[in-house]
């Protein structure tokens, strides 16, 4: 089976009660949607998604930095061991086919250039706005709410699965 719809969940291990909030709600919505959800495994924002996720009946996939698969928040399913590191942010990224930011220190920053570098569409909630030669960079399409979200996420999939086939 391959699966053609899969997003990434980024965001801050150590989230603001906002971040949390919004991240448990892209879980839901991710998971009622029918798609499968990616992240990096560990807390934060990476957790609520994967609650949001599971509590809805959702699929959860973490690509975990350490040796060792019980790092994982008690809401990844499938657990991908990776010894990497940050390194790892890398393959979240390009594990999916679109991936959704929300909040984030220096560590979202880089999946999300990763993300763009690579083509993959960002979809920002409450995070980074990248800044060239003094002009917002409107590269990570903002959004206001979990559900224009992951709207938006599916729409993208949809479209680029179209263009494939």
């Amino acid at each position: 089976m391959i699966v053609e719809k899969l997003i990434a969940v980024i965001g801050s291990g150590q989230a603001t009660p906002q971040d949390v909030k919004l991240a448990e709600a892209v879980g839901r919505e991710i998971a009622l949607s029918g798609v499968v959800l990616v992240c990096g495994g560990m807390g934060g924002v990476m957790e609520a998604a994967c609650r949001g996720a599971v509590e809805n009946g959702g699929m959860t996939i973490g690509i975990l930095p350490g040796d060792n698969n019980k790092m994982a928040n008690p809401y990844v399913r499938i657990p991908i061991v990776t010894g990497l590191g940050q390194a790892r942010n890398v393959i979240v990224v390009k594990s999916a086919r679109v991936v959704i930011a929300i909040g984030g220190s220096y560590g979202t920053l880089s999946e999300i250039g990763h993300a763009l570098q690579s083509g993959i569409p960002v979809i920002g909630l409450h995070t980074w706005s990248p800044v060239k030669e003094e002009k917002i960079d409107d590269s990570i399409m903002k959004v206001t709410n979990p559900k224009d979200a992951v709207e938006l996420a599916i729409s993208l999939m949809e479209s680029e699965i179209g263009e494939e086939k």
